[in-house]
């Protein structure tokens, strides 16, 4: 059981007693803290929280932020200064007063708009191609969506530059398309429930000429194209704006899959988890990763040099190995972006709240 706490809030008469767990439960600055750093184009909330603190998911401690504020951090541009100080024997950072944000006028236009946009929680580059992909979809998600009935010239295979032609396509929603396959099932690796079916994502298409069925350019494949593969249309890029923070819950679940099809992985490879909203988890949670201990065999008590007919099972414990940071929720399932590896991650693997 994890007992949570400010020492601010904790009554003088029970102070005494948990000195030593108060100490534990310390902000621990990184190494070679600065007092002041100036923000320039590129980074991001999380790079800023690992120049100041050793465990970037306390973030919103070292800002004192509530939770509406951990939700919409849109207050950090380029050109800011941000400043540590140490308030009441605790490190608190803010922003130094009279920031220059330079702002440009535009032609022919007359209006002025911030140079600048702020800084986002994590990598745009990373994350960007994951952010308006349905990902998870039901069983039948994609079935009443438009279909590839036909190719150029009857190919089997199209990609980047082929034409194909649509049944279904619906002008009025624009002429950007992104191409899905119905993929395989997404399993709970604790009890095997299918928590959704991936979607998977095979390019991007144009409409060149509306109709029943449609043309559309292929302008953009990540895979080979087929017919019978199904178009969605194409919505904007919103980039995850929460600070970096811990969920205020337990929760710990397990690695189940990633986009990329591999079983191993390292830093910035993306995973899909088996947690979701209904669970607690929202954008901007970091979760800790451990490599999941192996069940072993060894002699039992009573005949301590039997291991076959006297053997007993143990687990051997976590062993933490990473930090994952969710930029996408489902209902029962999410995407992470993995933003620390000390040693190779695997499907199966377990992802839990991290401790302080």
């Amino acid at each position: 059981m994890r007992i949570k706490f400010r020492v601010s809030i904790i009554p003088l008469v029970l102070l005494t007693g948990w000195l030593s767990l108060a100490h534990a439960d310390e902000l621990q600055l990184a190494d070679n803290a600065p007092d002041r750093y100036t923000v320039v184009k590129g980074d991001t909330l999380w790079d800023i929280s690992g120049r100041f603190l050793k465990k970037p998911w306390r973030w919103p401690e070292i800002w004192n932020m509530n939770r509406n504020q951990v939700k919409d951090p849109h207050w950090i541009y380029p050109g800011d200064v941000i400043v540590m100080n140490m308030v009441n024997g605790k490190p608190q950072l803010s922003i130094a007063k009279g920031g220059d944000r330079p702002t440009v006028k535009l032609s022919p236009q007359v209006r002025e708009s911030a140079i600048n946009q702020a800084i986002p929680s994590i990598s745009a580059a990373s994350i960007g191609p994951f952010l308006t992909r349905p990902l998870v979809i039901e069983q039948d998600g994609l079935a009443n969506a438009p279909t590839i009935v036909a190719t150029e010239s009857e190919r089997f295979i199209i990609g980047t530059g082929s034409k194909a032609y649509v049944d279904g396509l619906d002008v009025s929603q624009g002429d950007l398309w992104q191409v899905y396959r119905p993929g395989s099932a997404l399993k709970d690796p604790d009890n095997g429930e299918v928590l959704g079916y991936e979607a998977i994502y095979l390019g991007d298409a144009k409409t060149t000429r509306p109709g029943d069925p449609a043309t559309v350019a292929i302008v953009r494949s990540t895979q080979e194209i087929n017919k019978g593969d199904r178009l969605v249309a194409a919505e904007n890029t919103v980039y995850p704006s929460y600070v970096p923070h811990a969920p205020e819950q337990d929760i710990k679940g397990r690695i189940m899959s990633t986009p990329q099809g591999v079983d191993e992985i390292g830093q910035n490879a993306i995973v899909a988890i088996n947690r979701g909203s209904r669970d607690g988890l929202e954008v901007g949670h970091v979760l800790a990763i451990a490599r999941l201990g192996d069940t072993i065999k060894v002699p039992s008590k009573e005949n301590p040099g039997l291991f076959r007919t006297g053997s007993r099972s143990i687990k051997l414990p976590d062993e933490r190995n990473g930090l994952l940071f969710i930029f996408r929720t489902f209902d029962r399932v999410s995407y992470g972006l993995v933003m620390q590896s000390l040693t190779p991650i695997h499907v199966g693997d377990v992802v839990q709240t991290p401790g302080k």
